[in-house]
């Protein structure tokens, strides 16, 4: 296993159980503690993880971009289940957008077996996915690779995005807020994110019970931007009569 393969294993266990030992990740990696150690220094240096004796905690701020291949082995579930509830909504024919979170790439496997979906991403995994969707229309964005992401950004990707017009966009976010709305972690996701669903007659938004009253780095848009908000537990009686009186349509 390479370095940066255990790094992102640890990290993935981090995000998983919050916190790991030194001792323990040894045996399992079958290499020294002072590896692990060395291993746990460079998270830590790069905000991704808190070191502490005999081990290391998750960071767990909105603001912190974990790796993609983390990011989807994360809350595989609730991800499945949201996934579910929005390819309900799609139908043969349809004319989509999808960001490049790892939410939309299980999107797109629940609606494999439909015809003639046209598909606009930003997300070369799904680009990857598909390719072999001899009956799909799929459109890349073009742009920037963005560094630690499978994923494409820039202003030729907004430029591509805000060229065609389509009937559902979907995409998520790290947080969601009353007062702030829908927030992420980074400007270049969150300009495509906004380019995408100003593209769109109907803005889908896939977040997760945990996104819930959460705030992260940058504003994407307000919450009645949005027409509906797909996530996998029944949110909170507040959350529920807030988005009623928003005209948000609340899935779950």
């Amino acid at each position: 296993m390479l370095a940066i393969e255990r790094r992102n294993a640890i990290l993935a266990k981090l995000n998983a159980e919050g916190k790991v030992i030194v001792t323990d990740l040894s045996r399992e990696f079958d290499v020294t503690e002072e590896t692990i150690r060395r291993d746990l220094e460079k998270l830590d240096n790069e905000g991704l993880a808190t070191k502490t004796y005999g081990g290391a905690i998750a960071n767990k701020s909105l603001n912190i971009d974990l790796p993609y291949n983390v990011r989807k082995r994360a809350s595989v579930e609730r991800k499945q289940k949201i996934a579910e509830k929005i390819a309900e909504m799609i139908k043969e024919g349809d004319y989509i957008m999808v960001d490049a979170s790892s939410t939309a790439i299980y999107v797109t496997k629940c609606i494999a077996h439909l015809k003639n979906i046209t598909l606009i991403t930003n997300s070369i995994e799904i680009l990857m996915e598909l390719a072999d969707k001899s009956d799909w229309n799929i459109l890349s964005t073009g742009g920037t690779l963005k560094k630690g992401s499978l994923s494409l950004v820039g202003t030729s990707a907004e430029r591509m995005i805000k060229g065609f017009h389509v009937d559902l966009a979907i995409c998520s976010s790290k947080g969601i807020d009353m007062n702030m709305g829908i927030t992420d972690s980074n400007e270049k996701d969150s300009e495509i994110k906004r380019a995408i669903f100003a593209a769109a007659d109907r803005k889908i938004l896939a977040v997760d019970a945990t996104k819930f009253d959460k705030i992260s780095f940058v504003h994407v848009c307000d919450l009645n931007d949005v027409d509906t908000i797909v996530t996998d537990e029944v949110p909170s009686d507040r959350w529920i009569e807030y988005c009623k009186d928003k005209g948000v349509e609340l899935v779950y």
